[in-house]
């Protein structure tokens, strides 16, 4: 009998509570695996804000928080899915994934999407990361 990889869910504190039956994340030995986020600030529990550059920061800050409590972070980010509810917001959203990797590039899909499950949500990211080994 083989040992068999065990994956385990990771929660951040003070996120929003997921809308469907799914994990904000899972881990799996040194992989991470974010489900889409979107903008809704914990804080108030509202959307971020109606443009697309204010929602593309919380889905960041959102995405960070779990990447954190997996022991991981954004500059250990693989892979990002971004779901565009118009594609005209494509050069705003990219400002602001340009300013949080930095010179870090992960590979990306983009996409525009005919709705997100929030009213007014405009951008929902997903990604792929990877942990320290100690972490």
């Amino acid at each position: 009998m083989t040992d068999r990889p065990k994956h385990r869910t990771v929660v951040a504190d003070g996120l929003p509570a997921s809308i469907g039956p799914y994990s904000p994340g899972v881990t799996l030995d040194q992989l991470v695996i974010v489900s889409g986020q979107g903008a809704t600030d914990p804080a108030t529990g509202e959307l971020a804000g109606p443009d697309v550059v204010s929602q593309t920061r919380q889905v960041f800050k959102n995405m960070e928080a779990i990447l954190v409590a997996a022991g991981s972070d954004l500059q250990h980010v693989l892979r990002c899915g971004v779901f565009l509810v118009d594609l005209r917001d494509f050069e705003a959203m990219n400002e602001v994934y340009a300013e949080v990797f930095g010179n870090h590039r992960p590979a990306r899909t983009t996409v525009q999407v005919a709705s997100l499950p929030d009213v007014g949500l405009r951008v929902e990211i997903d990604c792929i990361a990877y942990r320290n080994s100690d972490g």
